[in-house]
């Protein structure tokens, strides 16, 4: 099973519609300034954070450039 067929099953079985390509790439950009800021494991958590939040992916990335920077 690849990745994008493991997402649509899994976002099907949650009643929610897969990510579209520029959405899986905008997740893999916030996911990979979260590992490579801090430690690895901040990846799927700074993803579940936006996700619970009212933030747009688009405003997420700005965030966490933002912490980024400031780190």
């Amino acid at each position: 099973m690849t990745r994008d067929q493991w997402i649509e099953a899994f976002a099907s079985e949650l009643g929610q519609t897969p990510p579209s390509a520029d959405e899986v790439d905008a997740i893999l950009k916030l996911a990979a300034m979260a590992a490579h800021a801090s430690e690895r494991t901040a990846a799927p958590i700074a993803a579940w954070l936006t996700g619970a939040s009212d933030k747009s992916l688009s405003e997420a990335i700005d965030l966490a450039e933002r912490i980024t920077a400031a780190g």
